[in-house]
């Protein structure tokens, strides 16, 4: 049975550990998704995967959540886009990469305070970004 935390104990974890946490949540929704839309080879299922969960298609999420964002939910967004340490990929913008750790640290902080309803609710508004699925 997963613990659940209160805010203030889940947000004395470092936002890089959120996100740590928050990018096999965001990871494991995109995932299930797309297995249950079609039934496909694996490399396909990848393919897809690949396209929802880079930087910079996270980056752009963001547009799209911000102004559905709680106070604390935004607190949360910004303490994992500010927070340092972060080493920028190759493939990703640095302003992308931050702004996508900083949606995998919201998306960690949910889970760990139980907010299955709202974290369904932001990828729902993820997961149907219009136009902008890199293939």
């Amino acid at each position: 049975m997963k613990e659940i935390l209160t805010e203030r104990q889940a947000n004395q974890y470092s936002p890089l550990s959120l996100a740590f946490l928050g990018d096999s949540v965001y990871e494991q929704l995109v995932r299930e998704k797309i297995l249950l839309t079609a039934n496909m080879p694996a490399s396909k299922l990848h393919t897809l995967k690949i396209s929802r969960v880079c930087a910079e298609y996270q980056s752009k999420a963001v547009d799209i959540i911000m102004p559905v964002l709680s106070e604390k939910e935004e607190a949360v967004f910004k303490r994992g886009r500010n927070a340092t340490g972060n080493t920028v990929p190759k493939h990703a913008g640095a302003v992308d990469y931050r702004r996508a750790t900083g949606l995998e640290c919201l998306f960690g902080y949910l889970h760990l305070i139980g907010e299955q309803e709202r974290l369904e609710e932001l990828f729902g508004l993820v997961w149907n970004m219009e136009d902008f699925i890199i293939e």
